[in-house]
């Protein structure tokens, strides 16, 4: 039997190369078409990657475009497709044009809110901000079938909840002994304002005793972190050395003002890493074991970095306990929502 059509509409970047072959560097953004394409006829609709990014899609219904109108020119053309079903990922300015074409043609539209919008637009663009954001938030969850990754985005009753994964069996196997002279922190992300990288670079900065903080995640080094206990790694797309790296640290600092369900923290606890992060955040904790959440300031993170590396064997075994989500489960229950919906 022939899959049925699922058109994915989103406001990431993605690239090309010479082959035809499509890239992001976003790995949610290519994790969740990919895992879908064994069940839906996929075609995606994204914006368009000037430089390369690091991870390759297995799809080839790739549309993108440079502006907005070459976007929903991708977008019209999809509307002839027969049986088809429509997921928006996150609500922007272009998603938010893209639902109005659709809801106009009566399509069955789906939207998966991947993060808090309303906080990253306040963080981003500033409080005056929100507004803009609120007001595409409720047309399209009004009118379109909604799917959470953690209940505060939107109404539990009105909502379909999923545990966002990147988890796959490598993740659990050979586990390695950590080294514990010293703090040795992973940031693993962007450095974008809401992600507060620089609030904690500066509370590092001031730890007196010796400590070591690892940032991976940025294509580019950043300038201010010209320190000799600073290293910048860069992105780092293989998923080997990736878990290399979180094997090489002792404690994983989620240092984030918003967040919704961060890949990295079930990252470093299948790893046996223990995670800090601030108060801003205590909902991601949820009922996980190792996750420890702190005030931001310097004897907080002082007082628990010490004591992490006192206990850390004891810590380990809790962590142990974690029942965490697989990529494939997060797929398969992506396909259960839309197809009986």
């Amino acid at each position: 039997m022939k899959n049925k059509p699922l058109i994915i509409v989103c406001n990431e970047k993605v690239s090309t190369d010479k082959e035809n072959n499509f890239f992001c560097i976003n790995a949610d953004l290519q994790i969740v078409p990919d895992g879908l394409s064994k069940f839906f006829d996929i075609y995606c609709i994204f914006r368009k990657l000037k430089k390369k990014g690091n991870h390759k899609f297995d799809l080839t219904k790739i549309k993108t475009a440079s502006n907005i109108f070459t976007f929903i020119k991708n977008l019209v053309k999809t509307l002839s497709l027969k049986e088809s079903k429509y997921l928006i990922i996150t609500i922007t300015p272009y998603s938010f044009i893209s639902f109005l074409i659709l809801y106009i043609f009566k399509k069955n539209i789906f939207v998966y809110l991947m993060s808090s919008g309303h906080d990253e637009w306040r963080h981003i663009l500033g409080p005056w901000s929100v507004w803009i954001y609120d007001l595409m938030f409720k047309i399209v969850t009004k009118n379109s079938k909604v799917i959470v990754c953690h209940k505060r985005l939107y109404d539990e009753k009105k909502s379909f909840l999923i545990q966002p994964a990147r988890l796959n069996q490598t993740w659990f196997q050979n586990k390695k002994k950590p080294i514990l002279d010293k703090a040795r922190y992973l940031y693993v992300g962007r450095f974008n304002p809401e992600k507060g990288i620089k609030n904690f670079i500066e509370l590092f900065s001031a730890i007196e005793k010796d400590a070591q903080l690892s940032i991976a995640g940025e294509q580019k080094k950043i300038k201010i972190l010209e320190k000799n206990n600073i290293d910048q790694l860069g992105y780092i797309a293989d998923e080997k050395l990736l878990i290399n790296v979180y094997d090489a640290h002792n404690i994983m600092i989620l240092p984030s003002f918003t967040e919704a369900h961060p890949y990295v923290v079930d990252e470093a606890l299948a790893r046996e890493r223990p995670v800090i992060i601030f108060e801003e955040i205590s909902y991601v904790k949820g009922n996980k074991y190792g996750v420890f959440i702190i005030k931001r300031n310097l004897k907080e993170l002082e007082k628990t970095t010490n004591f992490i590396l006192s206990n850390y064997d004891k810590i380990q075994e809790e962590i142990k306990k974690n029942n965490l989500p697989s990529r494939e489960k997060m797929i398969k229950d992506l396909t259960n929502i839309i197809n009986l919906n």
